[in-house]
């Protein structure tokens, strides 16, 4: 299990465009990783608008926010497009990033058993260390959550 204070595990996935984007390349910036199940879901599309209506505020604080699912490129174009957002999506398809952040989770519903991201949001400090983890995250008021944390800890 990841611990408070250890460096984030470091990664280079593409983003909706195809592009490597790499965790290094923040340095010196907040950074706000959030993991999500799948696209166009509801709790994920709630969770997505919410980070894009509070955008402004979290770049103000020196942040940068990437979410993180198992979805293809196109697929996080649909959705970009389908729900007007000003995020960076990353591509996990092989979940080996939830795996390493070890929210790659065992999930049961309606008596199926089945692996899917355990919704998480990570936040790391400008050295890149991890500064607060939230598991199981409930999207109402999650976002608020995030900034108040970030102005806190500042």
């Amino acid at each position: 299990m990841l611990k408070i204070g250890q460096k984030a595990p470091d990664f280079s996935l593409p983003d909706q465009h195809n592009k490597p984007v790499s965790l290094q390349f923040f340095r010196g910036k907040w950074v706000v990783v959030y993991f999500y199940p799948k696209d166009n879901t509801p709790g994920c599309t709630i969770e997505a608008i919410d980070f894009t209506a509070n955008i402004s505020a979290l770049t103000g604080l020196g942040a940068v926010v990437l979410g993180i699912s198992p979805d293809s490129p196109k697929s996080h174009c649909n959705f970009i497009e389908k729900q007007k957002l000003k995020l960076t999506l990353l591509c996990d398809e092989d979940h080996s990033l939830a795996e390493k952040y070890g929210i790659w989770i065992e999930k049961s519903m309606y008596g199926r058993k089945y692996m899917g991201i355990n919704r998480s949001t990570f936040l790391i400090n400008p050295e890149g260390k991890l500064a607060v983890i939230w598991n199981s995250v409930s999207v109402k008021d999650h976002v608020k959550e995030v900034i108040e944390k970030i102005k806190e800890l500042k």
